[in-house]
């Protein structure tokens, strides 16, 4: 049997550490391969590389996904070392593999180092630049009403300490395209703007902000950008110089399906001085000045997981293996598919069609009062692990298949039909 060149490709560099992973071992070195035609192929071989069963299949991206075995072993890997031998001689090492993963992560969003730190989650970076963010009485914060409640609410409960004034936009149920989405955030701008706070892909209806046009128009008003990436982080081909935002925020355990409780935080070079922190720990040093360099000053937290961070290099090393652009156009692709099959099933979407305009998430009209029930029996009676946010929200990554998108549609036609 013929194996198609890059999936062969795939499953001879799929290598993390200079090791490949056992899994993939065999099928590198000529074993039979899977049976599978065409894309669909590789797609099948990556979905191998996840350890859920498909009787229960995840496809809630947006809340929490699988690790690859390899991540998830790498995890175990040390954190049985340190339960080992937890001395500090031999935990020395964790220094430099943090290192590794800051710089690993830097170079798949196009930044430097210094700009990245490794914080807990997107909720705690979040809260590091709305409590960092020098504002004085008076001053006004421009957020979307879609924003994660870490980026919306958070900036009220500084308004009421502190005397800011918040502006919420709410932008149109069905945007015609990026320029009317532009527009209605410009139109709310006024010389008292400093912060613009921003969702690149909301959680709640799946909408996809034109964040590159956003802060051109903010930046020449001298205004902070500050983007949530928790839905585009491992799920879009995202690189930070072209998108130009001044802080981004995202999770590790969600799109970029890395180790739990990791958080990225990404402050542009020239913002991270004026930037205060949240937390001081030992690590930030005796002194008023960090002896940290540049962003490394937000993730003086105290102890951490140093299995979990050292295995963010490890994600990211399998993500490089398929190409973010290629990740993309997989995550994009298996959306559309689930749209179309949504729309072809009777659904109403509140998530656009184009995928200008959204990601991942894909999200269907159900009516508040059955969503719970209705996402239970999708996943009793269908084996499809969904959400309830803001509809029936499903989320298919690239460790999903064509027949989980299948299901996902035919389960939610047969509720349907059933008036579930």
């Amino acid at each position: 049997m013929i194996v198609d060149t890059n999936r062969r490709r795939f499953l001879q560099t799929l290598a993390v550490g200079g090791v490949v992973h056992p899994i993939l071992a065999g099928r590198a070195a000529g074993a039979q391969p899977h049976p599978g035609q065409g894309a669909e192929a590789l797609w099948e071989e990556v979905r191998r590389q996840f350890a859920f069963r498909d009787e229960r299949v995840p496809m809630n991206a947006a809340n929490l996904c699988p690790s690859p075995r390899v991540v998830a072993e790498r995890v175990r890997e040390l954190t049985r070392d340190i339960d080992v031998d937890c001395s500090f001689p031999n935990r020395a090492k964790f220094g430099p593999l943090l290192e590794k993963s800051r710089e690993a992560v830097a170079a798949q969003l196009g930044v430097t180092a210094d700009e990245i730190a490794l914080v807990r989650n997107t909720s705690e970076a979040n809260n590091v630049v709305n409590a960092g963010v020098p504002l004085d009485a008076g001053d006004e914060v421009v957020v979307w009403d879609q924003n994660h409640p870490t980026n919306n609410v958070a900036w009220e409960v500084r308004a009421a300490r502190y005397g800011l004034a918040v502006k919420k936009v709410t932008t149109p149920v069905a945007p015609s395209g990026v320029d009317e989405l532009v527009g209605v955030f410009e139109r709310a701008l006024t010389p008292r703007t400093r912060v613009l706070a921003l969702t690149h892909v909301s959680n709640v209806s799946g909408l996809r902000l034109p964040v590159r046009e956003l802060c051109q128009v903010a930046h020449r008003r001298g205004i902070h950008v500050h983007v949530d990436g928790a839905q585009s982080w491992g799920a879009l081909d995202v690189d930070l110089r072209d998108l130009g935002c001044d802080s981004f925020t995202g999770s590790a355990h969600k799109w970029f399906m890395g180790p739990k409780e990791v958080g990225l935080l990404y402050v542009r070079a020239d913002r991270v001085e004026e930037i205060w922190p949240s937390i001081v720990a030992p690590s930030w040093g005796g002194a008023v000045e960090p002896r940290t360099k540049g962003a490394r000053k937000f993730e003086s937290l105290g102890q951490r997981d140093d299995a979990a961070l050292a295995a963010v290099g490890t994600t990211v090393a399998f993500h490089d293996r398929l190409g973010m652009k290629k990740i993309e156009a997989r995550v994009v692709e298996l959306a559309t598919m689930l749209k179309a099959g949504l729309e072809d099933a009777g659904f109403e979407l509140v998530t656009p069609m184009e995928p200008a305009l959204s990601g991942g998430v894909a999200i269907a009209v159900v009516d508040s009062a059955r969503r719970g029930a209705f996402v239970d029996a999708l996943y009793e009676r269908h084996g499809i692990a969904c959400a309830a946010t803001g509809g029936v929200r499903i989320c298919p990554h690239v460790y999903n298949t064509a027949e989980h998108v299948a299901r996902a549609v035919s389960g939610a036609r047969a509720l349907r039909e059933q008036r579930l």
